[in-house]
């Protein structure tokens, strides 16, 4: 195929569903749950599966990294009870009493292998958890990619182009970015957790229940405030996506604003948005903003009966003052694998959310399976064929009702009719971008259903009337017609197009890079680039969509003789807008409301005083009054 089928979204285009994907992980922000979770997250284990002995590498090194940072506060504790010790006996004129910085010495160089160890293994961790969350990503985008080739045109017209990309791209980005935190600090988080309990309860049993009772207070404090920002940070979103359409539309018609002066309302509709955003971002980044001192708060109540207790207890000889110091360092990390835990809970929900997304897009229906024997054409000439088709884009809203039609090799046809009667319809049916319901369609007598959809699609070109460019020069996009062109066919098929002369008048000529949009040339001008694109192709059937509406009068002159040398012995299918321009086709295809209700040439439908009759006069009735007019 000479030209995509499929545009791109127009500027303005909005996205459906998450503008930039689900987020989730700030502390009382709402994230998007998943409606399956079970099912989202038995599926998304699958591809974790695959790695079942990298994961179990860094389930190790997980246990062994946070074991020897837990252990370290303990032995650390040592160091101050024999400094404490040796300075109290001194003190006391105890004979021969001395701090001993010799067993100080070996315990603080104990302290720095534990260190060392324990980042060691958090490094290899992180290393192997970064190339298994990369390589579900690859799997995954893979997949999706794959999944995008083989779904049927009905599923990208019923969706914007945004909702695809954000499926495609935001979401799987989001389950990546999400395993590789959590992987690794999920693991952690539970190991310390269990860890800094245990060590609390080998030094004291009562001071580990004074610091586990202030637990529920901030759990408390946190849900209270947290449930209050949720509403804030809801409506932030709900006016930041606002304020999003609004700035994406005014930029997107920022032209027509202009022209018809409307750039005051503008303003004046942004600034009100604006300070409705502001109002509504204060307050939830204010209430959200105070969780964390009032945690604070409630962690400095414990730390300081933490305190008060111990030093009791180390005056009554109980436990040693390094026991106090280790156990008031496990006691402020105490509080640090529970918040990582909720934050994980909340990335792995928006996670879920995502993967749910990207799993619905894998499960959506496919196309119809090719025939496992498919028919080739080796020299096709173009004879098409439909018989008694019948298709409905919905099965209960039937469009096209057994229409039979017999096009001969080499044969000019014409479609027309209103908006809506069933033009590009029947192309898409042709093309085999829709499946019929009823009937069949064959070329050279074998029907399409035969044939593997490449095979069937490389016998045409296509030359629609929204053209599709890519960003890349000029010799490339050209050169899309067909896979090995060398430079001079794709010069010759320049000048077949009338398209050489304006190319060799460009700064960089064949080399000139279009733009995301090439709109740093004329809609004349990338006509006449997609003629040149189809004419490489040498298709056997050509469809074209009349493209000279919106062009001058000098280039619809070129586009019109290029695109008549380019019909010269092919099978050409024209989607016909002005009729003017199709009096010599052989056969004109007169549609209604999904029917071919008149078929033949330009002079036996006018005998026919009919449907057709009505259009053409119809337009002529219009050229002649503007004409008047000027």
């Amino acid at each position: 195929m000479s030209e995509s089928h499929r545009n791109k979204a127009p500027a303005g285009q909005p996205m459906r569903g998450p503008g930039f994907g689900p987020g989730g992980g700030m502390m009382g922000m709402p994230v998007q749950k998943a409606k399956d979770a079970k099912g989202a997250m038995k599926r998304l284990l699958g591809y974790l599966k695959r790695r079942r002995g990298q994961l179990s590498i860094v389930l190790v090194a997980a246990v062994l990294s946070t074991v020897f940072g837990i252990v370290s506060p303990k032995i650390m504790g040592e160091v101050t009870t024999r400094l404490f010790e040796g300075a109290v006996a001194k003190l006391n004129n105890v004979p021969d009493a001395a701090i001993d910085f010799d067993a100080i010495g070996r315990i603080l160089l104990l302290l720095v292998g534990l260190y060392a160890l324990s980042a060691l293994f958090t490094f290899v961790q992180q290393f192997i958890v970064a190339g298994v969350a990369q390589k579900v990503v690859f799997e995954l985008r893979k997949d999706v990619q794959n999944k995008l080739n083989r779904l049927p045109l009905k599923y990208f017209d019923s969706r914007t182009h945004g909702e695809i990309l954000s499926r495609a791209t935001n979401d799987v980005d989001n389950i990546g970015n999400t395993l590789q935190q959590v992987l690794a600090q999920f693991i952690s988080s539970v190991v310390l957790l269990v860890g800094i309990v245990v060590m609390m309860l080998s030094i004291s049993p009562l001071l580990t229940l004074i610091t586990i009772v202030t637990l529920p207070l901030s759990v408390l404090v946190t849900k209270k405030v947290a449930t209050r920002s949720q509403t804030y940070f809801a409506a932030q979103q709900k006016t930041l996506g606002e304020l999003n359409g609004h700035v994406e539309e005014m930029y997107g018609g920022h032209t027509i604003v202009k022209a018809f002066g409307h750039e005051k309302k503008a303003v004046d509709t942004f600034q009100s948005i604006n300070e409705k955003l502001y109002d509504a971002g204060w307050r939830a980044q204010f209430v959200s903003g105070i969780i964390m001192p009032l945690m604070m708060f409630v962690g400095n109540i414990g730390y300081v009966l933490v305190c008060v207790v111990g030093g009791i207890f180390v005056t009554r000889q109980a436990i040693t003052i390094g026991d106090v110091q280790a156990f008031i360092q496990y006691s402020q990390q105490f509080t640090m694998p529970i918040t990582q835990v909720a934050n994980i809970a909340n990335l792995i929900q928006s996670a879920l959310a995502s993967a749910e997304r990207v799993f619905e897009l894998l499960d959506e229906p496919e196309e119809v399976p090719e025939a496992s024997e498919a028919a080739m054409h080796r020299k096709p000439q173009g004879s098409v064929e439909f018989r008694d088709v019948s298709f409905g884009y919905k099965e209960d809203a039937p469009l096209i009702e057994r229409m039979s039609i017999s096009i001969r090799p080499g044969q000019t046809v014409a479609i027309v009719g209103p908006t809506g009667a069933g033009k590009t319809t029947l192309v898409n049916l042709l093309m085999r971008f829709y499946e019929i319901g009823g009937g069949g369609i064959s070329i050279d007598g074998v029907d399409i259903r035969d044939m593997k959809r490449s095979g069937l699609r490389g016998m045409f070109g296509m030359v629609l009337q929204d053209t599709w460019l890519f960003n890349g020069t000029i010799r490339d996009n050209i050169a899309y017609g067909r896979e090995g062109a060398t430079e001079e066919e794709v010069v010759q098929a320049a000048k077949a197009a009338y398209a050489d002369h304006f190319i060799r008048t460009l700064p960089d000529g064949y080399d000139t890079i279009l733009n995301e949009e090439a709109s740093n040339l004329s809609q004349g001008q990338k006509q006449l680039l997609t003629i040149a694109r189809a004419i490489l192709a040498n298709p056997t059937i050509l469809i074209l969509d009349e493209a000279t509406s919106s062009v001058d009068t000098r280039t619809e002159v070129h586009i019109q003789k290029a695109m008549t040398d380019l019909m010269k012995g092919r099978t050409s299918f024209v989607i016909a807008h002005r009729l003017s321009t199709i009096r010599d086709a052989d056969l004109i295809l007169v549609m209604n409301h999904g029917r071919v209700v008149e078929q033949g040439t330009h002079e036996e439908l006018l005998a026919l005083n009919g449907f057709y009759t009505d259009l053409y006069n119809s337009q002529f009735a219009t050229t002649k009054q503007h004409q008047d007019a000027v």
